[in-house]
């Protein structure tokens, strides 16, 4: 690649952008694997990426047959990119801080069907910020867990919640709560009548998660032939309301529909687990106001008042 004679003089709001889409490929360690997380196509991932490199005059990546890989310069530029995008944010809750009240915005990343969980920590810690903060705004994101920690990482977030299945190098989490799952078949299956055992039970299809799960979720799982695959609890019970399959699902999202009768618990003191949550934040942020009342929020009892914040490191 020809080397620009006059190399980048200023960054625009566009060469920002730029930046953010190299980070999550860095991050995700190649085009294609960043397509979901940035929500557009490897071709156009590509030809930004190529905007980027004419535009530093370097090369980044070395990407074909032979797989994915950052330059000597690419790594430059990926650390370069962290230290201007953290003094972006680092100067935007310094402005924060400088009206002394809470003012800015706060991009929540969420995992699906939490809203029913009787914990209601979440909704009751936004319900919180905005009573302290009438001005701040929420954008909030509903995500797989691995493009909320990816989002969290990257900057596009400055708040995850998310299972506690493993735990991802640069990122703290504040336990929240836990999440009970039972297993499940629909009003008209076959198991929907009392008196089936487990081994009975291990016999009938269960729609597997493509989501990470605890291990004893996955053992679990592992006892059943696969019938099909879904990447959010939403789409579990869609197929096991079919009739079909069986299904892990958390009680507190599947209650509205065994007390309507759609749905009956199969053996729940035996086949079942339990799945923690927490709220991820980037390890080593800088100050923010916004978010920092927030987690305290997070952190505080149901009825608000505020506890000591321990994170996980």
């Amino acid at each position: 690649m020809d080397q620009k004679t006059s190399p980048l003089g200023q960054v625009s709001d566009f060469e920002l952008k730029l930046l953010r889409v190299f980070r999550t490929v860095a991050a995700c360690g190649g085009f294609s694997a960043a397509e979901v997380s940035l929500g557009i196509s490897r071709a156009a991932i590509s030809m930004q990426m190529a905007d980027l490199e004419n535009r530093l005059g370097l090369r980044l990546c070395q990407r074909g047959r032979a797989g994915f890989a950052l330059t000597d310069e690419g790594r430059r530029v990926l650390e370069a990119s962290d230290r201007l995008l953290g003094a972006i944010s680092h100067f935007r809750a310094e402005i924060d801080d400088l009206h002394r009240h809470l003012r800015g915005t706060l991009s929540i990343g969420i995992t699906d069907n939490l809203v029913s969980h009787p914990g209601m920590k979440i909704t009751h810690g936004l319900a919180a910020l905005k009573a302290r903060g009438p001005e701040v705004r929420i954008h909030l994101h509903m995500q797989p867990s691995d493009d909320i920690e990816i989002g969290v990482l990257d900057g596009r977030l400055n708040i995850g919640v998310v299972p506690r299945i493993r735990e991802r190098p640069g990122l703290d989490c504040l336990p929240l709560y836990e999440e009970r799952s039972s297993l499940y078949c629909a009003a008209g299956h076959p198991l929907a009548a009392a008196g089936a055992g487990p081994d009975d039970i291990a016999r009938h299809e269960l729609v597997m998660p493509s989501f990470a799960l605890p291990p004893e979720a996955e053992a679990l799982c592992r006892r059943h032939p696969l019938g099909a695959r879904a990447n959010d609890r939403e789409g579990i019970l869609f197929l096991v309301l079919t009739g079909r399959y069986l299904g892990y699902l958390p009680e507190h999202y599947a209650r509205p529909w065994v007390e309507g009768g759609r749905l009956a618990a199969l053996l729940p003191q035996r086949l079942g687990f339990t799945t923690r949550f927490g709220a991820i934040t980037v390890r080593g942020r800088r100050p923010n106001l916004v978010l920092d009342t927030f987690l305290d929020t997070l952190a505080g009892d149901p009825d608000g008042t505020e506890t000591v914040r321990q994170v996980d490191k």
